[in-house]
């Protein structure tokens, strides 16, 4: 939160064609995926829950390929080969990232100090049930069109042995475990309704295909779209309630741009110790879920017996499902995930204060 928070008010203060502006981009989406990674592993240990659309595979492959470039040998040589039209996959983009960073990974230790390529391609390709019924996990998926990622290395290969043994849990060719494991790979292209086809020689390189069934409409875009009209201006105080000095003080920053006078409070119970003091100035209280002391539900509960009416901001890092179901059927609540920018901020204030 506070990277990616700082890092937005930094990019608004630098000019255009400043030098610096490159590696703030830079720091932004890595922590941006930080923080994706983070919503993964909540969902995965039931606190939090996958977000399904429908994807562009290209564009998530493509975004990563900076990244991909650092992450594998400087010997190897990352070749990138994406089919334009491509119809759209429904699944997590967190979760494909990692399928794809992982077998990128592997591909280049299956190069080892050699010097060699690692080539990502995608296309979309009819499957009929005699191809489907060859891949791991068959599941007796339908026919159809199937949205293809291959991953191809120059590496040393597997012989068939290793090939029939590479998704089971706990087998390894390695000293030491990396990454996310073929198990689990096979696991989150099983949870999208796909299927995984390996071809593999010994010394002749190695090339995992990934099948995700289409589906039909547009991708959802990945990027937010500017807010029309400019930023929100704001009149009157927030109360900002978050126990992480750092966040008090991102956030304060971000109110006081959109023209708030901003109070801030460290717990629930110095909350609404400044309630009771500055009620009459207060507009909206921006609320963290998980503090010490008192948390934001039973601050919420304090605040709302002060004054009935008052619009409250709830945000957290949990997603807006798991956050919804404990203000179910509270009237004049929104709620803001963390990490946010400057114009979510401004975007939720303008929705619930008009």
């Amino acid at each position: 939160m506070v990277v990616v928070g700082n890092t937005d008010l930094a990019l608004m203060q630098c000019v255009a064609d400043s030098p610096l502006r490159e590696n703030l981009l830079q720091i932004e989406e890595a922590a941006t995926r930080a923080s994706e990674l983070a919503r993964q592993m909540l969902a995965y240990s039931g606190k939090g829950r996958f977000v399904i659309e429908n994807l562009n595979l290209n564009g998530i492959v493509g975004d990563m390929v900076k990244m991909l470039e650092v992450s594998v040998s400087k010997k190897v040589d990352l070749r990138c080969g994406f089919a334009a039209g491509l119809p759209a996959i429904s699944g997590d983009a967190t979760q494909i990232r990692q399928v794809v960073l992982n077998l990128v990974i592997n591909a280049s230790e299956a190069i080892g100090e050699e010097s060699g390529s690692v080539a990502l391609r995608t296309y979309a390709t009819e499957c009929d049930r005699g191809y489907l019924s060859d891949c791991f996990i068959d599941d007796r998926l339908p026919e159809g069109i199937y949205v293809v990622l291959e991953v191809t290395d120059s590496g040393c290969g597997m012989d068939r042995d290793v090939v029939a043994r590479i998704f089971d849990p706990f087998f390894t060719t390695k000293f030491t475990g990396r990454g996310l494991g073929m198990a689990a790979v096979l696991g989150i292209v099983r949870g999208h309704k796909g299927a995984i086809r390996v071809y593999s020689e010994r010394g002749k390189g190695t090339t995992f295909r990934l099948l995700f069934p289409a589906v039909a409409g547009a991708a959802t875009r990945q990027r937010e779209a500017a807010l029309p009209g400019g930023p929100y201006r704001g009149k009157g105080t927030v109360l900002l309630v978050d126990d992480e000095e750092n966040i008090r003080n991102l956030g304060k920053e971000m109110l006081e741009r959109l023209g708030f006078g901003v109070l801030t409070a460290g717990d629930g119970r110095e909350g609404l110790a400044a309630f009771s003091r500055h009620g009459g100035e207060i507009v909206c209280v921006l609320l963290d879920l998980t503090m010490p002391v008192l948390d934001g539900r039973q601050t919420f509960n304090a605040l709302r017996r002060l004054r009935p009416g008052l619009k409250v901001i709830i945000c957290s890092g949990y997603s807006e499902h798991e956050v919804s179901r404990k203000f179910a059927g509270q009237r004049e609540v929104a709620f803001i995930q963390k990490p946010y920018k400057l114009a979510e901020v401004s975007s939720k204030f303008k929705e619930l204060l008009g």
